[in-house]
């Protein structure tokens, strides 16, 4: 579990990054085009959690406790329902918003399964 942690923490930085830039663009759209939507800027708050999520996943992987699986599933959670409350225009974040919430789902399994005792 630990290294699965470790490569979906380093992935979701890695996405944060492609999904910031994504909302850039998108924000930039919408002033340019006065359609008064927030997807832009939802698609940064995404990208934030995406970040902070994967951090928190890298941080926490070799912790016994479930505190770091709790605080990535409501992180990832929040930016699921950000990301599809506010999709807008930009349906791009719509992806990104079911992702989160997938990894919302990953780590809600994570709390339930036992570690393996090292031999």
């Amino acid at each position: 579990m630990k290294v699965a942690k470790l490569v979906v923490g380093i992935l979701c930085i890695l996405l944060s990054v492609l999904v910031l830039l994504q909302s850039c663009v998108a924000g930039l759209s919408n002033v340019l085009e006065e359609s008064r939507e927030v997807s832009g800027s939802a698609g940064v708050a995404v990208a934030l959690v995406l970040l902070a999520g994967g951090i928190v996943m890298i941080a926490t992987r070799k912790s016994a406790g479930k505190g770091g699986s709790i605080a990535a599933m409501v992180l990832f959670l929040l930016g699921g329902l950000i990301g599809l409350l506010l999709a807008g225009s930009y349906k791009d974040l719509n992806i990104w918003a079911g992702l989160c919430l997938v990894l919302a789902v990953l780590n809600l399994v994570c709390l339930f399964l036992k570690p393996k005792k090292a031999e």
